[in-house]
């Protein structure tokens, strides 16, 4: 089994909000890695997700397939999953398999937390 391509790093943002910064490839190689800093965000009482795609380098169908596994973890803990720091070519991505209408796009991590400015 090779090791998880990409890099996640948990931080609490402020009071029931955690960023997870990710790093690298993100693939199915990965969900191991992004499912163990999504225990560690809920762990810290995180009721909002930030996934912060600033300094992700690639992500194929299965990283998009993890992301969809994350989604129904969240839903099932009541979280929101948001998402900052996607190139215009992952926004289309995410807006063609629909995504976007699962995990909110937003332009800054203030934003992200707060919920607003799509």
């Amino acid at each position: 089994m090779t090791a998880a391509s990409a890099d996640m790093q948990v931080s609490l943002v402020e009071p029931g909000a955690a960023r997870i910064a990710i790093s690298g490839d993100v693939t199915a190689a990965s969900e191991q890695a992004l499912m163990t800093a999504h225990e560690e965000a809920t762990d810290a009482g995180a009721s909002t997700v930030v996934l912060d795609f600033g300094d992700m380098a690639y992500m194929n169908s299965g990283g998009i397939g993890m992301l969809v596994t994350l989604l129904v973890r969240g839903q099932r803990r009541r979280q929101r999953i948001v998402a900052v720091g996607l190139t215009g070519h992952y926004r289309q991505i995410f807006e063609l398999t629909r995504l976007d209408e699962a995990i909110e796009l937003h332009d800054s991590l203030e934003a992200a937390v707060r919920g607003s400015g799509r």
